[in-house]
């Protein structure tokens, strides 16, 4: 991204520049210049200056809405760098007593469940003190249950039995509506005139009860760049554990690897548990996973990870093309959020496709219906 000269002073001097070089901050520099004032101001404020005292003498403002200490959290790790948002936010806690911010019930009784709200929370564990943990682990619960109850619909409806498109149903769901027969099934009706189809017959297709008898591998890295695909790989296994006919496995891994099969029951204690960061070893990780196949062409592996090996990529081509000989399903989902984008290592990605790996961003509704399909 290229600044002005003025945009880059005005970014280094802070909101007391403004009167010099104007209001020449927008869009993403906006905010990290909202995100850094909300800090530091309170340096100014130690010593008995009030940055806010000229815009306090106006008669009206624009500014935008007051930033909260959990907004700015979450604005930390979208705006920054990873290594630049965990210095700011330890200089947060450790010199300017940020955590005081949230000791009070009422602030994070405010907020809105979400992924980024909890994946803030996480960040705040290790470093509240006692009585603020536990009102952290109550919102986050509140946070992983909202999360769960949406995700579960979207599991158990991709679950429920993929669509028979040879068959038609009585059933006229939207989830079974066949878009392209009943386009067919009405060009005879279409209006030259006002340029549309009349669709006077929908078409629906029926569903296949099928019988579910699979193993699914979630073998997921945990450092900083991959907080919201954990989030939901996490969740989404202690969903899946609880459909009938699959068993679940869940790795977790950076330069280490960490077996979390066992505490699918509670995700939020699993998440909570989790210590982020680290470096990469996918094919470590990779190798213990072929470990935990039994039948190789009931298994579903699912490598959720930017793909950006800390290591020799031979050992996790190795294991990649030994999966693959022995016909396990591979997924390799290099971003698993509510957006489905992500920054990952195309390149490599591109080498594990070769080798029979699917590769794809996706969001949790869209990983469900892949799942369902893989599964058929």
């Amino acid at each position: 991204m290229s600044r002005t000269t003025a945009e880059r002073w005005r970014l280094l001097l802070g909101r007391h520049a403004e009167t010099a070089l104007g209001a020449c901050l927008g869009g993403a520099d906006g905010r990290r210049d909202q995100a850094l004032d909300f800090l530091y101001s309170r340096e100014y404020r130690a010593r008995g200056i009030d940055p806010g005292q000229r815009r306090h003498k106006r008669d009206g403002s624009a500014d935008p809405t007051q930033m909260k200490a959990i907004d700015w959290l979450g604005e930390m790790r979208a705006l920054f760098p990873e290594t630049v948002a965990e210095r700011l936010t330890e200089e947060a806690v450790s010199r300017y007593g940020l955590t005081d911010l949230l000791s009070d019930p009422r602030v994070l009784e405010d907020l809105t469940p979400s992924p980024g709200l909890l994946r803030s929370l996480m960040s705040l564990q290790g470093r509240a003190d006692p009585a603020l943990k536990a009102e952290i682990r109550r919102i986050a619960d509140r946070v992983v249950q909202e999360i769960m109850e949406k995700l579960r619909v979207a599991l158990q409806r991709a679950m429920s039995g993929r669509r028979n498109r040879h068959a038609r149903s009585p059933h006229k769901a939207a989830a079974n509506f066949d878009a392209r027969a009943t386009i067919r099934a009405n060009l005879a009706h279409w209006d030259s005139t006002r340029q549309v189809l009349i669709a006077e017959r929908l078409r629906f297709n029926s569903r296949q009860t099928r019988r579910l008898d699979w193993t699914v591998i979630l073998c997921v890295d945990q450092s900083g760049s991959m907080t919201d695909s954990l989030i939901f790989s996490a969740l989404m296994a202690a969903i899946l554990s609880g459909l009938p006919g699959i068993r679940v496995k869940m790795v977790l891994f950076d330069t280490s690897v960490l077996d979390v099969t066992d505490r699918l029951d509670d995700p939020l204690e699993l998440l909570l548990s989790v210590q982020l960061g680290g470096g990469t070893d996918i094919g470590k990780a990779l190798t213990y996973c072929e470990g935990l196949v039994e039948a190789p062409t009931r298994t579903v592996l699912a490598l959720v990870s930017d793909f950006c090996e800390g290591v020799s990529p031979r050992r996790m081509l190795a294991s990649v093309a030994r999966l693959q000989g022995a016909r396990v399903r591979m997924l390799g989902i290099a971003a698993l959020d509510d957006s489905g984008r992500a920054d990952y290592d195309r390149r490599m990605a591109g080498e594990l496709a070769a080798l029979g790996m699917s590769v794809a961003t996706l969001t949790p509704d869209a990983f469900a219906d892949w799942l369902a399909e893989v599964m058929a």
